[in-house]
Order: structure tokens, then sequence, then C-alpha cells
């Protein structure tokens, strides 16, 4: 997959994915939504009722969630009461004042009535996106590795390696952190809240492991150590 860097952030050369969830019953509409945002290399994901909205929501997680209000069976209000620490836009037919402002203060982060201009509705997109850049569930891309969001999961040269817990948080602080070293007491502490266990010594161990299952599909030494000091990711 080509990944547009106008839409897709870049931090110390990491390209950080964004994910968008739209929720949309018309099909007419979902449909030019969907083709908009593949043309800006988003990746979509395509729900066409509350329902099946609530059932994506609660097995993945999202950068961006764009809500139309009036659907079958759960209403986007309802949607919008259940969904925290990711930026809605509400795009709707209904126009009045009184709508908006309540959705708003429900806890949607925008609002756009239909019919939407193309434009507008990227650049709304990309402010929610900007705002929410550090979101620590997004896929991160660096030169020939990508590691997927919540899965523990690595891509290497294509092939797909399998990464315990505290692999996966080790590689996503280094990635996040690119460009710097970071010391083995500041990893520790920044990877604290995933894995409560790994200390110092444990820390080596978990390194080697990543460097090993790396090593089996590319030469490229992505993880160098800093003597005395810590670790960072090699350029």
């Amino acid at each position: 997959m080509v990944y547009n860097m106008k839409t897709n952030s870049r931090l110390n050369g990491v390209i950080i994915i964004k994910k968008i969830l739209i929720i949309e019953d018309d099909i007419s509409i979902h449909y030019i939504i969907e083709e908009l945002l593949k043309k800006e290399n988003y990746i979509t994901y395509n729900a066409y009722s509350g329902t099946e909205a609530l059932m994506l929501l609660e097995k993945n997680k999202y950068d961006l969630i764009l809500l139309d209000i009036m659907l079958p069976a759960i209403s986007g209000e309802k949607i919008i009461e259940k969904v925290t620490n990711t930026p809605i836009i509400v795009l709707s037919a209904k126009a009045s004042t009184d709508d908006k402002v309540n959705c708003l203060l429900s806890g949607a982060s925008d609002y756009v009535t239909k019919p939407f201009d193309s434009k507008e509705l990227l650049a709304r997109i990309a402010v929610q996106l900007r705002q929410n850049k550090f979101n620590n569930n997004a896929t991160l891309k660096y030169k020939d590795l990508e590691l997927l969001d919540d899965k523990h999961t690595l891509i290497v040269c294509n092939k797909k390696i399998n990464l315990t817990k505290t692999e996966y948080a080790i590689l996503k602080q280094l990635l996040l952190n690119t460009n710097q070293v970071i010391s083995k007491n500041k990893l520790l502490d920044l990877i604290s809240d995933d894995t409560e266990d790994c200390d110092e010594n444990s820390l080596r161990v978990h390194i080697s492991n990543l460097r090993k299952k790396i090593k089996r599909y590319t030469n490229h030494k992505y993880i160098e150590s800093i003597w005395g000091i810590g670790f960072k990711i090699q350029e």
C-alpha cells in the first residue's frame, strides 16, 4: 500500500496511518465518502446502522468517526454518548442550530451539514486528525516495518510477525521516538502501563527477541544499542 504523506502524519520519519470509521446508512452517500477518503489514502471501515457501528467500536479503535445522525435501530446521538477518546464529525441533513448544539454538547467534535463540500470535509477531517495525531493506537510505518495498531502484529517486508505484548510496547515506543536515544529507565517507564513485570534484565531479552524476529526477513539492524545509555531506531 502507498501512503499519502499529506493525509497520514509523519513523526521523525515514521508514518502514522489514520483509520476512519464511516457510519452512514445511505449507500450512495456512504460510497461517495468512502471513495473520497480512499483517494486521500485513509484506511476506511464501514457501518450502515447504529447496531453495526457499536459492534465495530467494541472490537476496534479508530482515529476518527464520520457519523450520520439518522440511523436505523440506534440513532447517531446514542453512538456519540457511547464513544470516548475518538473525535466524531457529524454528517447530517439536520441543519438547525439546536441540532448542531445538541450534538456538539453531547460530545461530537464537529458538525457538517449535507450536502457537504468535499474539500471542506477533508479539511475538517485533517484538523481533527492533527489534533489527535498522537493517538496511541495508530498504525506506525517506518521503512520496511509496519506496526499494526492493536493486534500485536509487525509486518516486515510484507511478512507478518506476531509479537508479545511487551515486544509490541517496546517497538512502539522506539518508533514513536525515532532518531532519539531512549535510556533503559525511560523505556521501562514508557512501557510500564502495558508491561508491569518488565525490568532492565528482561528488557534486554525482549530487545534481543525483537531483533531475531525482524532479522528473519531483513538484514537491516533496526534496533541499535547505545552502550551505557539505551536504545534507538537505526536510520
